[in-house]
């Protein structure tokens, strides 16, 4: 029986994994995301999609948020089981997760549904700074209790439900 020599054998493996075709994907690189960014207001909350897709067994979406200084906003929760992923680019603020929405009032109209409130008592606090990533599941209170300067972040967002409109 005539042997193959061994590169021949790997060789037979890594072909067919080759040939395939890639997976598609979605890209939003660094600068996309900055101009996208930058052309937000800088004198109101802003939490805008740049991009949400169907992924097969949910939808992501990627938005890019500018928090001004002077407009830390309500404690909140959403209604959603949307699970959003916090990425921190520039600025500093504390958040608060979990815990109990204090004085609780109706959402102004046109946004997201769920309690809000003037803070959160009995959360988790931590100081966020560029680099920083924090997970937030749905119908998780949350809120940021203190902002030292205008912060810039990304917000992954998971949509089980598929209620995000695709862009």
């Amino acid at each position: 029986m005539r042997r193959l020599p061994i590169a021949l054998f790997f060789a037979a493996l890594v072909v067919p994994v080759i040939a395939q075709s890639p997976m598609p994907a979605t890209d939003v690189t660094a600068a996309q995301l900055k101009a996208f960014i930058d052309k937000m207001p800088k004198d109101a909350i802003t939490d805008s999609a740049i991009r949400t897709v169907d992924v097969g067994s949910s939808r992501i979406g990627i938005f890019g948020v500018f928090r001004p200084k002077s407009l830390p906003g309500d404690a909140i929760a959403h209604e959603t089981k949307t699970t959003e992923v916090y990425y921190m680019l520039e600025g500093a603020g504390t958040l608060v997760t979990g815990g109990t929405i204090m004085n609780v009032k109706a959402p102004p109209a046109g946004r997201n549904p769920g309690p809000r409130g003037e803070k959160i008592e009995g959360g988790v606090t931590r100081r966020v700074t560029p680099g920083d990533i924090i997970i937030i599941p749905g119908r998780t209170p949350h809120w940021w209790s203190n902002l030292e300067s205008d912060i810039r972040y990304m917000i992954v967002r998971a949509d089980p439900v598929g209620t995000m409109t695709l862009k």
